[in-house]
């Protein structure tokens, strides 16, 4: 038994839904596309799992938060798909693929044929192998988030309570909640130091708990954190697995030209499992990050409907994350030398890094949308640095003077699509746990200026 289409996604998150918005955007007859995802829900907007979704009240629930409010565009509920005629294949996990073939196998035993694939499966958390006695654990993956509860038996090795790896099921994570609210007036501790174990934090704060982060730890001198609950926001792993031996990887993912175009010219990979060319560091990187996902995937289906019309990807990496009522962004690249600036112990401060004499990179937190807007221009410009003294006395003042000057500024998209669904307005009270936070976010920025991992 089996099926044809033209076009297929295997993977149902962010990725593939921005995939589908663009199909349709550039024309797609009925019954042309499939999308294929372990999930039982619609492709939906990661983002607000960190965030909306975790507040204590009025907090964000599916169908609000499906793809595209991330971008402030139309919701792509169920509906959306079947009045577009694309076929929705949920909670169905592909056990193989045949590029040569152009085929999927489905666990069910399905085959499913296309002419075009479009590979967004994502990435899988990664575990932390020890042995515990806290009562509640919690795995939080980063970008494909699995919010996921799993229960430790005391003193005894792992009793999960989850999923397969890489399947994320937005039916169980109530379970988080559950944990969240039964835990209320206890503590806390959040393994892994990144905007996502920054922003989960955030959240457990808001939910009245106690909260230790831990960014390294070494517990076998017998130091205890007292704990009524633990997550772990350590990282995550591409799930490639279907395609290896098939097509070629670079940097733990699918390697990809300029159109997100694998060595298998029918197949293309799109979001974290994607390995692509990004000029302006000239090399090809991995990013973890849901705008990648989002503007790889729409580039994919525009340079599979119209190739001859569509040029390379020409992306710059972008970060942000909130906190309470902080908020950074980050463009470029992490390398070179660090330079800070603005005042730490208050609301605005960044830093930018200089290598062989040209800004690469900008951070900066606190900032208003003129200003992003600066430093992302400033940033894709790579305006030479010669003074670094200078540099951190002008601070985001440097970056809009370069922004001011440029002959024929460059549209910069910025924000993220961080919508309105996604960032909840928080209560008065969280800004005064903010400024106890704001060293927290000091202390990230300093380390991510020391960082040299390479996406």
């Amino acid at each position: 038994m089996g099926r044809a289409f033209v076009y297929v996604i295997v993977g149902g998150g962010v990725a593939a839904g921005y995939a589908a918005h663009e199909f349709v955007k550039r024309g797609v007859s009925q019954g042309e596309l499939c999308i294929i995802s372990e999930e039982p829900v619609a492709p939906y907007e990661r983002p607000a799992l960190s965030k909306g979704y975790l507040l204590p009240e009025a907090p964000a629930r599916l169908p609000s938060f499906h793809c595209c409010v991330g971008t402030h565009e139309e919701r792509l509920a169920p509906k959306w798909y079947k009045e577009h005629g694309i076929e929705l294949i949920l909670g169905t996990r592909v056990k193989s693929a045949d590029v040569r073939r152009k085929t999927l196998l489905t666990a069910t035993g399905e085959t499913i044929s296309y002419k075009y694939l479009i590979v967004a499966t994502g990435a899988r958390y990664m575990l932390l192998l020890l042995l515990c006695n806290f009562s509640h654990f919690l795995m939080y993956e980063n970008v494909q988030v699995i919010l996921e509860l799993v229960v430790w038996l005391p003193w005894t090795k792992f009793n999960f309570d989850c999923i397969r790896p890489g399947q994320v099921d937005i039916i169980k994570r109530p379970k988080l909640v559950n944990v969240m609210q039964s835990c209320t007036g206890g503590n806390a501790v959040v393994i892994g130091g990144g905007y996502i174990g920054m922003e989960c934090a955030a959240s457990l704060v808001i939910n009245k708990l106690n909260v230790t982060m831990v960014t390294a730890v070494n517990l076998r001198d017998g130091n205890k954190l007292p704990a009524d609950m633990v997550v772990i926001g350590i990282g995550i792993r591409p799930n490639t697995s279907l395609f290896e031996g098939q097509l070629t990887m670079e940097k733990g993912g699918i390697k990809v030209n300029g159109k997100m175009q694998s060595s298998n010219s029918s197949v293309y990979a799109i979001g974290d499992v994607a390995a692509f060319p990004v000029k302006v560091v000239g090399e090809t990187r991995r990013l973890e990050h849901v705008d990648s996902a989002r503007k790889s995937a729409r580039h994919a289906v525009a340079a599979i409907k119209e190739p001859e019309k569509t040029g390379e990807f020409d992306y710059l990496p972008f970060f942000y994350s909130r906190v309470f009522t902080l908020s950074w962004q980050f463009y470029g690249d992490n390398a070179g030398e660090v330079v800070h600036f603005g005042d730490f112990s208050g609301n605005t401060f960044g830093a930018y890094w200089i290598h062989k004499g040209q800004l690469v990179g900008s951070f900066l937190e606190g900032g208003t949308k003129e200003q992003y807007e600066a430093i992302a221009q400033a940033t894709r410009l790579k305006p030479k640095v010669e003074d670094l003294t200078e540099l951190e006395r002008l601070g985001v003042e440097f970056a809009l003077s370069v922004s001011e000057k440029a002959p024929s500024p460059r549209p910069t998209e910025v924000g993220g699509g961080s919508g309105v669904i996604l960032e909840k307005p928080l209560y008065a009270w969280h800004a005064a746990a903010g400024v106890i936070v704001a060293a927290s976010v000091a202390a990230f920025a300093y380390w991510y200026g020391r960082r040299r991992r390479r996406w």
